[in-house]
């Protein structure tokens, strides 16, 4: 019998914000699977649940390459399953890192399509993780929606009028991926009046964590986990 696969969301970085069942899973498989960029060897995930791990567990990294190329996308997804695959099939289990939560915006949904397609029957146990926006709203006492208002969550590389559009309609939003495409996510702020307020929130739950109410066109762009909170006008009356 083949091993389990778990995804494990393993909260917004800091080792003691993983949850009881995470811990658990964490302290007994033999195979760690972390994902990372093939431009460096950094996981924040795999820092994160460092003291979690047993002193036996193999770690595995799997490169997810940081681009839209959809053929070389493709390959590595493809890679990266088949060596996932390998391990359960030797009969070990096998965690599958990602900080956040598994099903947000997370490369584990990749590699699930991946592997459902390749082996059906492969055994999944997802394990949900505490978001970095909830972390963020947390440390600020962000109420995030109550009553009948709507929480919108948003990736920031979309365009800048794609972003105004959904701003609009939202109570409070929530964009994720705010560095690359910042400049576009600061015009649409400023474009639906919800720049002075926005909360913008880095590296939140870690020792290099910023968090600032604000955001302008001319800002330098943040790091690469950094968030925006934003409020619409309905919140601020």
């Amino acid at each position: 019998m083949g091993g389990t696969l778990y995804a494990v969301g393993v909260g917004p970085g800091a080792p003691d914000l993983i949850t009881l069942r995470a811990a658990a899973v964490l302290g007994k498989v033999p195979v760690i699977l972390a994902a990372a960029s093939p431009r460096n060897d950094a996981s924040a995930a795999l820092e994160t649940v460092r003291p979690h791990l047993s002193p036996a567990a193999r770690i595995l990294r799997l490169d997810f390459p940081m681009t839209r190329e959809q053929a070389e996308l493709r390959a590595a997804w493809r890679t990266a399953a088949e060596t996932t695959l390998a391990v359960l099939a030797g009969g070990e289990d096998a965690a599958f890192l990602t900080i956040g939560d598994p099903l947000i915006y997370s490369t584990f949904g990749y590699l699930l399509r991946t592997v459902r397609a390749l082996a059906p029957e492969t055994r999944v146990e997802i394990i949900p993780g505490i978001t970095s926006f909830q972390a963020a709203a947390a440390r600020t006492e962000t109420i995030l929606c109550e009553g009948e208002e709507s929480l919108r969550i948003l990736p920031g590389i979309r365009r800048g009028e794609d972003l105004a559009a959904e701003l609009a309609g939202a109570d409070m939003a929530v964009i994720l991926k705010a560095y690359r495409n910042f400049p576009a996510i600061a015009r649409a702020l400023v474009a639906t009046d919800r720049a002075d307020d926005a909360l913008l929130a880095s590296h939140v739950e870690r020792p290099e964590e910023a968090l600032r109410r604000g955001v302008d066109e001319g800002d330098a762009r943040p790091p690469y986990m950094s968030l925006i909170l934003s409020a619409g006008t309905s919140r601020k009356g």
